[in-house]
């Protein structure tokens, strides 16, 4: 027996609880993991016609060395071979750790100061909503938040999706995910 505790003792001290603690973790009052999004968060457009809304997400448990995040909305059951970018974030400052409902509306305001917005796959800078095809069957929406290890990503004007999301990947520490679901009859 006293082998046993022995043993238990010396792995237990030798296992930091604060990783335990701090789990990079995403949330939201908009939306949630396996569950359907609403009309809200449809597109307004394509034959959609939704609210258009980004969803409100926060996080928490943030890697040591974080200088800043960027959140990507990403469905990679559209039909087109390479997925669809909804929403590119970027250069959102280490200090924020919630983005508002609607605040992937470029005209808005209500991203975070500094941050910046890409051109998503509809063309435009700023969060576009679900709008898979009718009868397309269930789409899976992942939205992420990164932790990077820089405080700014440096794109060329009109950066595509692609390049955006390699140098996402490129300096990230962390990820957290919500996967919501999307379909239209």
């Amino acid at each position: 027996m006293f082998k046993s505790f022995t043993l238990a003792t010396l792995l237990l001290s030798s296992f930091s609880f604060s990783t335990l603690a701090d789990t990079f973790t995403l949330k939201s009052k908009d939306i949630t993991a396996g569950g359907f999004m609403t009309k809200a968060q449809e597109f307004n457009g394509f034959g959609c016609d939704g609210s258009d809304l980004s969803p409100q997400l926060t996080w928490s448990g943030v890697p040591e060395g974080t200088k800043s995040f960027a959140i990507t909305v990403y469905d990679p059951d559209a039909p087109t071979g390479s997925g669809w970018w909804h929403w590119q974030i970027i250069n959102i400052p280490h200090t924020v750790t919630e983005i508002a409902t609607g605040a992937g509306n470029a005209t808005k305001g209500l991203a975070p100061k500094g941050s910046m917005q890409i051109a998503n796959d509809f063309g435009y800078r700023g969060f576009g909503g679900a709008c898979p095809p009718k009868g397309h069957g269930i789409h899976h929406y992942r939205f992420t938040v990164h932790a990077l290890s820089v405080e700014k990503l440096e794109l060329p004007e009109g950066a595509s999706g692609a390049l955006t999301g390699y140098m996402i990947n490129a300096n990230t520490i962390a990820t957290s995910t919500i996967e919501s679901l999307y379909k239209r009859d």
